[in-house]
């Protein structure tokens, strides 16, 4: 340590010229030996101590208060929620506020993208930009050593579009007095201060999906009908995104590498709650604007929207910086704190209409923030929210997350104690003999490339997720199970995966139009991302585009490095040669394919026909080899208890996003007054519209009890209730009989539904592909014995008939699997040693 103390003392006597000289590391240097430097004088402690009075007056300790006279709309999949922030959007007037981790501006929010082209991402704000709207945007500044979304090509994209725009990137790492190893989440979209969108949805490449979550988008006869144009298509557990300013540099053979499906929850909200949204995006701005861009006039400072004098008792009036923002920030209107409500001398526009009367949400705004995001002390109330609503539940929880980390004892590695909360709730429902039930859906691994047996990153995660699940001492089911009582009586994981079949038949007809053209069908895929592209001016450098085909490989998680071949493809300089490539490639067909479907996935849904009725004009061996399964990949952040009270948003379930002084995260806390009957238990019991109907409609998506939602040509004038955004509300599905099946989570009816589907499509999986993680596999040994010598996701057993695969798929419902939660359980070096047992100064990065 007294190395450490001298070094510390030669810099603070620094001079000035060796700052100038060594630049970014006395800068670091400088936040790591003073690094509470923004809470330490008595001005600065003064306005901590008005910002902590405010939170501890609030439920949770948030900054924010409980809210009545909400209207909030969930959105389930991309397609639905990226076709209603579209249409948000679209009705700005003033200014969008857009805060992500990640966001590709050559994003299309309306598919396919043939029919869609001005509902690009990048192009409808430069539309809402030349009509005079502000559009700033704050996003996620990445280790460019480790990561791979180039926040400087969206700032240097969406800048170059108007100069309304202006794009931030924050926080600086290497090299910055604040360095910083922690993300910013948020996927928030506020516009005017009078819609917001908040969930799980990043405005970025792979995000889009539709309910029926396709793994196949080649077309080989009909480009224009592709879903996931250029960079869209990916499947990050086989190779995560390449060179992504470089949009045709797609490197995944749509032929032979099924997507990644992605899975996701969201929700557009109109009501006074906005306000604090704006609030939270205000403090963010203007924090960042000190830091990095005080000089310059792009980034004007922002002032806070609430009008004091119709509202004076508002905790924003203790805020400390208000007067100043006031003063030399720009303000913007807001329509919910008016005398008497609406201000009769001040019209509102048609689309900022709405009936204040359908505003029965009750919402309060949580987040987890420090002082590296915010400049304030840490906040860490959607980990007080998660907690408490545990605690309070009466009957049933639901938990959709991308990750599952926590902790059930304090002091130890892993610091959140929303597992503690798990735990203590399940042990009193058991002592008292109250039937009580949790279901928890997570993805069966993270979306990371890499060989689970030399990643050390997946190795830590899935470590660290199955340490809360049922191992290392302090597990949740060892807990319960240390009480004298059955875990699997009262919580269960489980996970999401689908199968397809590729239209590639590349030896029956693929090869024969290579040859005619002289065009590789990679060609054809890399001329139609060049196409979608558009006009590009004389700065655009596009290098050829590598396409990686996969080899058969031992490895059953990923197919990465040597389990690949590489074949360069030139990209076309114009959109005409673009075309000419196109439409010579599918003017050679020799055939029709219209009776060929491009996916056959969505027969594990309530489809009219059944696998069995797919026709194939290829040979058996070529229609085996192009069925695949892949993981669906859950990214929701989301808490539903006892159908009354939801959390949705930003955070994941994992000490990163739980602390306060990691991710920084946002979450709204829904308690809908609008109550339906429904049924607890085979009693009657009321409702949360809000709560049932969400959770209703993610059972009967996961147990396949909903229409296939097919996005094609054919369907591009379809707008149905779920693709629009607040005030506009649902289709009533109630009283339907799909609902009825889902309605009840503690009936002995709906366990047999759900578990049994569970198992029924595990099974089938298991049979016919042979992935893993599985619970066949508990050992490394079982592990190189369990997973065949094939493409990875592709069908296991090389002689097993085309009918057989396609009447165990038929039997599939839905996606729903069990959870493997006994992977890999003889492997005690996974959950066991010194990273766990001390404090791992690098576990946070991955924690």
């Amino acid at each position: 340590m007294s190395f450490f103390k001298n070094l510390g003392h030669i810099h603070a006597n620094v001079s000035a010229t060796i700052e100038k000289v060594a630049g970014g590391t006395v800068k670091e240097l400088k936040g790591l030996f003073d690094s509470d430097h923004r809470h330490d004088d008595p001005e600065e402690k003064a306005r901590d101590a008005a910002r902590t009075k405010i939170l501890e007056a609030h439920r949770f300790k948030s900054f924010s208060t409980e809210r009545d006279g909400n209207i909030c709309k969930w959105h389930v999949d991309g397609h639905d929620f990226m076709w209603a922030l579209s249409e948000l959007i679209d009705s700005a007037k003033e200014q969008i506020c857009i805060m992500d981790w990640w966001l590709s501006p050559e994003l299309y929010l309306r598919r396919p993208p043939a029919l869609h082209p001005q509902w690009r991402l990048d192009r409808l704000l430069e539309k809402k930009a030349k009509q005079g709207v502000k559009v700033n945007v704050i996003v996620y500044k990445e280790v460019t050593q480790t990561m791979t979304m180039s926040s400087k090509h969206t700032k240097d994209a969406l800048e170059d579009l108007h100069p309304n725009v202006a794009c931030m990137r924050h926080p600086d790492h290497i090299g910055s007095k604040d360095s910083i190893q922690f993300w910013s989440h948020h996927e928030v979209v506020i516009v005017d201060y009078h819609y917001a969108s908040i969930g799980g949805l990043d405005l970025c490449f792979g995000r889009w999906d539709t309910h029926s979550h396709p793994l196949a988008d080649a077309h080989v006869t009909e480009h224009d009908r592709t879903l996931f144009p250029g960079q869209d298509y990916n499947n990050a557990r086989v190779l995560d995104f390449q060179k992504v300013e470089r949009y045709v540099s797609n490197q995944l053979s749509t032929l032979e590498t099924g997507r990644m499906p992605w899975h996701d929850v969201h929700m557009t909200i109109v009501g006074p709650t906005v306000l604090d949204i704006a609030q939270h995006f205000i403090e963010r701005w203007n924090e960042v604007k000190k830091r990095k861009y005080a000089e310059l006039e792009r980034y004007t400072w922002l002032a806070l929207p609430h009008n004091l004098a119709a509202a004076p008792n508002e905790a924003i009036s203790s805020h400390p910086d208000l007067e100043v923002w006031q003063q030399r920030g720009v303000k913007y209107k807001e329509r919910f704190l008016r005398h008497g409500g609406y201000d009769e001398q001040e019209e509102d526009p048609e689309d900022h209409k709405h009936d204040p009367n359908m505003g029965t949400c009750r919402v309060q705004v949580c987040r987890s923030i420090s002082d590296w995001s915010h400049g304030y002390l840490p906040e860490h109330s959607i980990q007080n929210a998660y907690i408490q609503l545990i605690s309070e539940a009466k009957h049933f929880i639901y938990i959709e997350n991308q990750f599952f980390i926590s902790n059930t004892k304090t002091g130890a590695a892993v610091v959140n104690q929303i597992a503690g909360a798990l735990v203590e709730r399940i042990l009193r429902a058991a002592k008292d003999g109250q039937k009580f039930k949790v279901i928890v859906v997570i993805p069966e691994v993270p979306a990371f490339a890499g060989d689970i047996k030399d990643a050390s990153a997946l190795q830590i995660i899935l470590g660290a997720q199955w340490r809360t699940i049922n191992r290392g001492g302090d597990s949740i089911m060892e807990k319960i199970r240390e009480a004298g009582y059955n875990p699997e009586d009262y919580i269960r994981w489980y996970h999401l995966r689908a199968y397809d079949r590729i239209n590639g038949p590349y030896h029956t007809f693929i090869k024969e139009m290579e040859e005619k053209t002289g065009i590789t069908f990679h060609q054809a895929q890399v001329a139609l991302a060049r196409k979608w592209i558009g006009k590009i001016d004389e700065s655009w450098v596009q290098e050829d585009v590598a396409i990686k085909a996969p080899l058969p490989t031992k490895d059953g998680l990923v197919e990465e490095g040597n389990a690949s071949k590489i074949e360069p493809v030139k990209y076309p300089e114009t959109e005409e040669e673009a075309d000419q490539i196109l439409a010579k490639f599918e003017a050679a067909a020799s055939r029709k394919d219209d009776d060929v479907s491009d996916s056959v996935g969505h027969h594990a849904m309530q489809d009219t026909t059944a696998l069995h009725d797919e026709r194939w004009l290829g040979d058996e061996a070529e229609e085996r080899e192009c069925y695949i399964t892949e993981l669906l990949y859950i990214h929701s952040k989301l808490l539903i208890v006892d159908d009354l009270r939801v959390i949705m948003g930003s955070a994941n379930l994992n000490d990163r996003s739980q602390k306060g002084d990691g991710d920084s995260e946002i979450a709204l806390v829904v308690e809908d007054q609008d109550m339906i009957n429904s049924r607890m238990n085979g009693k009657p019991y009321k409702a949360a519209r809000f709560a049932a109907t969400l959770r209703r409609a993610l059972f009967k998506e996961h147990l396949g009890l909903i229409k296939p939602q097919h996005c094609e040509p054919e369907t591009k004038d379809i707008v149905t209730s779920y693709m629009t955004p607040v005030p506009h509300p649902h289709k009533d599905t109630t009283m339907s009989k799909e609902d009825s099946l889902v309605a009840d989570p503690l009936s002995d009816d709906f366990d047999q539904l759900w578990n049994g589907t569970a198992h029924k499509n595990t099974q089938i999986f298991s049979e016919i592909f042979k992935y893993v993680p599985s619970n066949n596999v508990r050992s490394w040994k079982q592990y190189e014995n369990y997973v065949p010598k094939v493409k990875a996701g592709h069908v296991g057993h090389a002689d097993m008939p085309v009918s057989e695969i396609k009447d165990k798929l038929n039997k599939v419902q839905g996606h729903l699997i069990e959870g493997a939660v006994d992977f890999l359980v003889e492997e005690k070096e996974i959950v066991e040693g010194v990273r766990w047992s001390s404090y791992d100064p690098t576990l946070p990065i991955y924690i």
